[in-house]
């Protein structure tokens, strides 16, 4: 059965679709941005900054769903910049110091709101 998860405490969708998705013990969490939930504002900063608040608002919609970090399986990380893969990386590894989950990186054109980071991620139970 599809359960719809939605927090005040993550981003409020900039689109047609949800902040995450449950099916079969599986959250499917929408890429998150850099945007601070209680001001809808993307934060002001840089990639270490951004990529800081997009893993709060991972684990805001984690914890909505009754899921943590360790659940996490699969990221994908798009970057609007490659060399800022060093720093991302560095932020996204104090999420995940043991078993982190796979992951892919890709630097891209651009983002929505011109943000320098955004991350999907996928959660089993």
């Amino acid at each position: 059965m599809k359960r719809v998860i939605s927090t005040p405490n993550a981003p409020a969708a900039i689109g047609p679709y949800s902040q995450a998705i449950e099916v079969n013990g599986t959250l499917y969490i929408s890429g998150q941005v850099p945007i601070d939930s209680q001001t809808a504002q993307v934060v002001e900063g840089d990639i270490t900054v951004q990529t800081e608040q997009v893993m709060k608002n991972i684990g805001a919609i984690l914890e909505a769903a009754g899921y943590s970090y360790a659940d996490v399986v699969k990221s994908t990380c798009l970057l609007s910049d490659m060399g800022n893969f060093k720093a991302m990386n560095e932020v996204y590894g104090k999420y995940y110091q043991e078993n982190p989950p796979a992951r892919a990186a890709f630097a891209v054109k651009e983002l929505p709101l011109s943000v320098l980071v955004e991350i999907e991620t996928i959660a089993v139970k």
